[in-house]
């Protein structure tokens, strides 16, 4: 059966979210694809933000799970609790700039501690030697409180968070 054609809404706010990747993410792989329903956003290999209808979806770290869900207009991904820091973010919880960007700056700082899903390949030893000792001698943060949203500048403008553009879900901001 095709895929239902989403509606303007949803496309407005998986524009939204390339704008964002564009305004807050340089030099890294960013591809599209449909997962768990979504229209998802991988940064570097790891789902990081999508789109499911009219809410954002993001992945937070774990252990913020329990805090993160009690934010009003927020709902974990998955109700039975096996995917705790997937966490699916509603208008109301997004609705102003500020509120977008934390959201945005959040699922970004954790992307890089995030575990990525292995590939269904299957590598060779030396090939699984050669990424264990380029991980190992790599300049990865060690938690997420070593991100700080801050240093998600936009390249083009050194020491501005983000052009103050207007974007459909914010209205008349």
């Amino acid at each position: 059966m095709p895929a239902r054609p989403l509606d303007p809404e949803t496309l407005r706010l998986i524009d939204a979210v390339r704008e964002a990747l564009a305004e807050n993410v340089a030099g890294l792989e960013i591809e599209e694809k449909r997962m768990f329903g979504c229209h998802v956003f991988m940064v570097d290999g790891k789902m990081c933000l999508g789109v499911e209808n009219d809410e954002l979806l993001v992945r937070l770290p774990p252990d913020s799970h329990t805090q993160v869900a009690e934010t009003p207009g927020v709902r974990p991904l998955s109700p039975s609790g096996g995917m705790n820091g997937y966490f699916l973010i509603g208008p109301t919880a997004y609705s102003t700039r500020d509120a977008w960007n934390a959201w945005i700056a959040g699922a970004l700082a954790f992307n890089p501690l995030a575990k990525a899903t292995p590939k269904k390949s299957r590598k060779s030893k030396q090939a699984d030697e050669s990424d264990k000792n380029s991980q190992n001698n790599s300049s990865k943060p060690k938690s997420s409180k070593d991100i700080k949203p801050e240093k998600l500048v936009n390249p083009k403008k050194p020491g501005k968070a983000s052009s103050r553009k207007t974007h459909p879900i914010f209205g008349s901001e």
